[in-house]
């Protein structure tokens, strides 16, 4: 039992792993976030189509009561990544990624709303520990810094992720996570389209490798594994051990993109990876 717990774990820590890369490629790639997030879904989307058929996965989705929740949840995804990218785009890796990560704060208070589980102290215990280290990375408040507003992009981001991982718990269990996030892509895909029609695609070709790299990477490959977590983990424990991520990306961030972390990011980071650490001991005992 602990050996597939700890299967388990790490599963969700490489998930983890490949999603940090977004934060890195997100601020590196020179396009418009909506153009990012486009090629980004249309991409995995049809890797995972042609994974599924060879594979012989099936796609039908069993239930028609799924219809709106799935359509609902791909809608916040794509808010999600759009106003992420922007949150990397108006500040840093380091900033845009840990703004993020107020998600599990949000989690552990909607779950019990969404889910109807018992509520637990101790995930708002922990999740006030990730709060702190990101807290501690914050920059002066100044309502007109750009870093200020990639904040708050990045907080609304988180928002919508919350939604969408809360609609998702409640349908992934009956459902193969691969063919969820086929169709989490397809929505997002279909929800962007309009936007190209508006938007500037100078240097596209340059900047392809890279999309393909987020695509494949860090979505078609890195959500479907969270997704599958979500059959072992509540989403409180998904987030809060998922949480690694801003210490990923602002490693990342340093080798990549030359962004130098401040002593703040040492403790704000060690704080991040301390709650991680204890979710995931904790959820074992369960």
């Amino acid at each position: 039992m602990k050996n597939i717990h700890l299967k388990n774990l790490s599963v969700l820590v490489l998930a983890t792993l490949f999603i940090s890369t977004s934060g890195v490629l997100g601020k590196y790639i020179a396009l418009p976030s909506e153009i990012i997030i486009w090629f980004r879904a249309f991409i995995a989307m049809l890797f995972l189509y042609l994974f599924c058929t060879y594979k012989n996965i099936d796609l039908k989705i069993k239930s028609t009561k799924d219809y709106i929740p799935f359509l609902i949840s791909g809608v916040f995804m794509a808010a999600h990544w759009v106003t992420y990218f922007y949150a990397l785009k108006l500040s840093n890796v380091a900033l845009g990624v840990l703004s993020l990560y107020t998600f599990p704060v949000i989690t552990a208070l909607l779950e019990p709303v969404f889910l109807r589980v018992k509520f637990n102290p101790v995930h708002i215990f922990l999740a006030f520990l990730v709060f702190t280290g990101i807290y501690i990375l914050t920059p002066e408040f100044n309502l007109e810094s750009a870093q200020l507003q990639g904040i708050l992009f990045g907080v609304f981001s988180a928002f919508c992720y919350t939604i969408r991982i809360l609609i998702l718990k409640k349908h992934v269990s009956n459902n193969n996570g691969i063919m969820l996030m086929f169709y989490q892509t397809l929505i997002v895909s279909v929800v962007l389209l309009p936007t190209l029609f508006f938007m500037d695609f100078s240097g596209l070709l340059s900047q392809l490798p890279y999309l393909f790299l987020l695509a494949i990477l860090t979505t078609a490959l890195g959500h479907t594994l969270m997704l599958q977590s979500l059959k072992h983990f509540s989403a409180t424990t998904t987030a809060i051990v998922s949480s690694l991520q801003p210490v990923f990306g602002i490693i990342l961030a340093f080798f990549f993109l030359s962004e130098l972390p401040s002593i703040n990011v040492y403790l704000g980071g060690s704080l991040i990876l301390l709650t991680a650490i204890i979710e995931g001991v904790r959820s074992n005992k369960k």
